[in-house]
């Protein structure tokens, strides 16, 4: 099966890169410096931040639905990064080293199907959670502390 995982629009995120830290608070977002490399993962470049990077902490919706699944979680945003193109049949650097929560989900949001994908494991988890027909998309978390990494597609249907 094959698929394909793409980053968050930077654009979304921009308009916080200039607020002051007042403002920051007051939207439920910090802005943090990256002190430890890997442990920083960005979710636009889907690639680590260096230490010293500003990013951006906030929460964000991941599975925006209007059923039990809804999901927000706190991610972060490296500054002044852009979406690369997507990955296809291939991992971003971000999921180096990861055990991943992965979770498959039918076209209404509703989960059909998750599993743990160990280092080394998540290509497999992909195509296993795939191989189901019922599941439209998958969605990767960080299994240790559950934030959202990306979104997985089926790469040739149409997306």
């Amino acid at each position: 099966m094959s698929f394909r995982i793409v980053g968050l629009e930077a654009d979304d995120f921009a308009p916080y890169f200039f607020m002051s830290d007042a403002e920051l608070r007051r939207s439920g977002a910090r802005m943090v410096v990256a002190d430890a490399h890997p442990g920083f993962p960005c979710r636009v470049s889907l690639d680590d931040a260096r230490r010293g990077e500003r990013v951006l902490l906030i929460n964000f919706t991941s599975h925006d639905v209007a059923n039990p699944y809804r999901t927000a979680h706190a991610i972060y945003i490296r500054e002044g990064v852009s979406r690369p193109e997507p990955w296809i049949d291939r991992l971003p650097p971000v999921f180096a080293g990861r055990t991943m929560s992965l979770r498959g989900f039918d076209d209404e949001g509703m989960i059909v199907r998750a599993l743990l994908a160990w280092p080394g494991e998540v290509e497999a988890g992909i195509a296993a959670l795939f191989a189901e027909p019922r599941v439209a998309c998958v969605h990767a978390h960080n299994a240790a502390y559950g934030c959202f990494a990306a979104r997985i597609e089926r790469e040739g249907d149409g997306l």
